[in-house]
């Protein structure tokens, strides 16, 4: 009887070993899992900024005097107005 229960002992702790070995291998296959999506977010977020920066410098271009300024002419037959355009309005006495 007593040989009986040594040998329970024994399975029961080698049963406990493989189940604490399942539960870290599972752990490390989630934590590999997050840090890959961490990696894939870290990408993405580079990826992001790059076409934001691209972005701005696209719309400063796209708002420059020197761009804006041609291209009204052309289209719009706008032109800079010169000193003889301006009128100055006088506001009279409040």
């Amino acid at each position: 009887m007593r040989h009986l229960a040594g040998t329970s002992l024994v399975a029961l702790a080698v049963a406990a070993l493989l189940a604490s070995l399942s539960l870290v291998s599972w752990r490390q296959v989630k934590a590999l899992e997050a840090l890959e999506r961490v990696d894939s977010l870290r990408q993405e977020h580079v990826l992001s900024v790059a076409v934001r920066e691209e972005l701005e410098g696209r719309i400063l271009h796209l708002e420059s005097w020197g761009r804006v300024a041609p291209d009204a002419e052309r289209r719009l037959g706008m032109r800079k107005a010169a000193a003889g355009d301006m009128v100055h309005l006088s506001m009279g006495e409040r």
